[in-house]
């Protein structure tokens, strides 16, 4: 039973990592901004198609990787200068109208240059090996993904309690109005929030098109979908949350996906299967029940407003 298991579960750790890391953009643009940037499953999506031409050129696997990081971190920046850092006044229907245009620009935008094919993503060597952990082949990407997520989240929450930059963010997630007023550049925290969102977008694409190699202008639209009920569920603006979130989806779609085979070897009826039909509503499901039951989420707080 655990043998049959555990494959899935590797999966759903690996999986889950990969969405803790997108998560994270969310939760804190979320954090600072209120705004939920509907155009970062397209970043990472990018980050996956600057991979495969970045490393068509010719280049090296230690420049393309670093250069893509770079380079989708300066997306993000871009992103929030031109889409959103005008309607820093507007309403908020606004600047959420402009993340959906953001997102359709994007796709858009490599549909064009792809036409429209499957484009192959690159063998990263040292995390696409294949290995056994307890009699269970999976690849070196499954182990790496939590490891680095966690080592990443962990750094993360350190720059942002003992750093400048991160008592600045944290100031301005507060009281916008009130950081302006004490000297604090608005401006420049959230152009950071979004750089290092963006870089761990690229970085959590790095880990995810290892492992699903085909990349299109639609493949950040599902993973960037379920990091967000991720960051939901784990209490959006909250890091540790979004990541314990991400985890959770993880297993539990991958768990899903797998029951058929389980069922079938514990040798139940057929009427039983077809349950890996529902792995993606699982999630979105979920999204419901926590809205319903607790909506700040697991980790989240419980805001009031001022009048």
């Amino acid at each position: 039973m655990f043998k049959t298991i555990l494959p899935y579960l590797l999966s759903g750790i690996s999986v889950g990592g990969q969405y803790a890391l997108i998560a994270i953009g969310y939760t804190m643009v979320y954090g600072i901004l209120r705004l939920i940037n509907f155009a970062h499953g397209d970043v990472f999506m990018v980050a996956g198609i600057l991979m495969v031409y970045i490393s068509a050129s010719g280049l090296p696997l230690y420049v393309s990787i670093p250069l893509v990081l770079i380079i989708t971190a300066g997306i993000g920046f871009l992103i929030e200068r031109v889409a959103y850092k005008p309607l820093r006044s507007a309403p908020r229907m606004s600047v959420m109208i402009s993340a959906i245009g953001v997102s359709y620009t994007l796709q858009n935008l490599v549909l064009y240059i792809t036409g429209g094919l499957n484009q192959f993503y690159p063998t990263i060597p040292f995390i696409s090996k294949s290995i056994t952990i307890f009699g269970a082949t999976t690849k070196m990407v499954t182990v790496v993904t939590p490891v680095l997520t966690l080592i990443l989240m962990i750094g993360l929450v350190l720059l942002i309690n003992y750093t400048k930059i991160g008592m600045a963010m944290r100031a301005v997630s507060k009281d916008f109005e009130t950081s302006s007023l004490m000297g604090i550049k608005i401006n420049n925290v959230i152009s950071a929030t979004f750089v290092i969102g963006s870089f761990l977008a690229g970085v959590g694409s790095l880990l995810y098109f290892t492992n699903y190699t085909t990349v299109i202008q639609t493949s950040g639209a599902m993973p960037g979908l379920k990091a967000f009920v991720a960051a939901v569920f784990g209490g959006i603006g909250s890091i540790p949350g979004a990541v314990v979130g991400a985890f959770i989806i993880g297993i539990c779609e991958s768990v899903i996906k797998g029951l058929d085979i389980i069922l079938f070897k514990l040798g139940l009826s057929k009427q039983m299967m077809g349950l890996a039909t529902f792995s993606d509503a699982f999630t979105f499901a979920l999204l419901i029940v926590i809205l319903i039951v607790k909506p700040t989420g697991l980790f989240g707080e419980k805001t009031t407003d001022k009048v």
